[in-house]
Formats: structure tokens, C-alpha cells, sequence
């Protein structure tokens, strides 16, 4: 099954909105962070067209695949210690410089807010990575709740986070949708047994979202905030 003309979505009391790729393009930010860790590992820069390719399953898998384009699996785990902690000293140095926010994103919180929905922001991001770039770009006040990919013990595509804020209103999670990316945000919500809507301009992972599983693909999260009643 593959995502369809969004339908209006009714009794909808919340909104799980990812990150990266949905709220804010963060992509300049991995491009530069990346690049000098790989300048430390007198490694050649990357494309951020090859950097996008591999953001959304968390910083471990993000590391491993930027290396995986130098080293093979075994050196891989050999530098991935040192390719770590270079990358986060960097993004933590640069995190929201080079980063901007989506058009008619502030609109759409701001429209669904006005609805009565309840906002949580739910990423695969470090929540130490997280929390500071909604902070920058004044979308922290939307959200109730914020987790990361090292907030709990599973992240996207496993349901857990989606699940725990679902807990987390007192709602069920057909009360709930989810807006997103990439397949990592469908395959969350529909395990978790969410209602999910996608966004054409993300990342997710190189391919094309129409190939995603959802209840429709929005141009914008103001869109959305008109697909949704309570």
C-alpha cells in the first residue's frame, strides 16, 4: 500500500511531529558537521546530496554509513568511536547555523494548536541536539512533549515513542496522527496503530516518498492542519 490523496482525517486530538526533514531542513547542519569530522579522519568531504541520503535512523546509523563510504564493516567499527565523538563535537558547535525552517511550518503549528490538538515533537535526533535547535527556531513553546532517538529505549520505525506519547495525552492512538518524512515516521505510526500523514520534501533515505505507506501526502504542515478535525 502506498500513500493516496489525503482524506480528511476526524476525532484527531494530537499531532506527533517529526524533526529533521519535516519542521526544519537540517541538512546544511549535517553537511558541515560531517565534512570537518571527516577533514579530522583526512577523509574527502561529501555531497550533501549523499549526506541527505543517509539522515533519519539516528546518529549511530548516520555515522556508520558516512564511513561505509570509506572503510569496509570491520574498519568501519574500528573508527566509529573516534567518527562519533568528532561529529558531535561539531554539530553540538554548529547545531541550527546553517539550518532553516520549512515554509508555512510555524502557520501550521500555530493552525493546529488552534484546533485543540495536543503537539508532541518525536525524533530520531539526540535529544541534547533536539531541544536546542527547537529552541533556536522558536518552535519549542508548540510542543508538550519532546523526545529524541536516545529518549527511550527503541526509536522510529519501532512504535515505542509514538506509543509512549499516546500514553503520554491519554489518548488512543487512533486519536492520533503522525506527520513525517520518510518510512521511518509511516512504518512508527501505522505499528502503533496511528493515523500518519507525509511531507514530499524530507529526506527519507533516498527515496521516493510516494512509495510510502500513509494516509496522504501533504505539501505542508498547514495542509495538514486542514486535513485534521477533532
Amino acid at each position: 500500500m502506498t500513500a493516496r490523496e489525503p482524506l480528511l482525517l476526524a476525532g484527531i486530538r494530537a499531532a506527533i511531529i517529526d524533526l529533521d526533514g519535516t519542521m526544519v531542513d537540517t541538512a546544511p547542519d549535517f553537511h558541515v558537521a560531517i565534512n570537518r569530522m571527516r577533514g579530522e579522519l583526512s577523509l574527502a568531504p561529501l555531497d550533501i546530496d549523499t549526506i541527505k541520503n543517509f539522515v533519519g535512523k539516528g546518529t549511530e546509523n548516520l555515522m556508520r554509513r558516512v564511513l561505509a563510504v570509506d572503510y569496509g564493516a570491520n574498519e568501519v567499527e574500528d573508527h566509529f568511536d573516534a567518527a562519533l565523538s568528532a561529529y558531535q563535537r561539531h554539530y553540538h558547535a554548529i547545531n541550527g547555523e546553517y539550518s532553516s525552517i520549512y515554509p508555512e511550518v510555524h502557520e501550521g503549528l500555530e493552525a493546529l494548536r488552534g484546533k485543540g490538538l495536543r503537539l508532541a515533537c518525536v525524533t530520531n535526533k539526540p535529544v541534547a541536539f533536539a531541544l536546542p535547535l527547537l529552541e533556536k527556531t522558536g518552535l519549542r513553546p508548540f510542543f508538550e512533549v519532546v523526545y529524541g532517538g536516545d529518549s527511550l529505549p527503541k526509536k522510529k520505525p519501532d512504535p515505542e515513542p509514538l506509543l509512549q506519547v499516546c500514553a503520554d495525552f491519554g489518548l488512543s492512538p487512533v486519536q492520533v496522527v503522525a506527520i513525517g518524512d520518510s518510512s521511518n515516521d509511516a512504518r512508527a505510526a501505522r505499528a502503533a496503530g496511528c493515523r500518519v500523514l507525509t511531507v514530499p520534501y524530507g529526506y527519507n533515505h533516498g527515496q521516493a516518498i510516494q512509495e510510502v505507506d500513509s494516509d496522504g501526502i501533504v505539501s505542508s504542515l498547514l495542509e495538514a492542519s486542514n486535513l485534521i478535525s477533532v
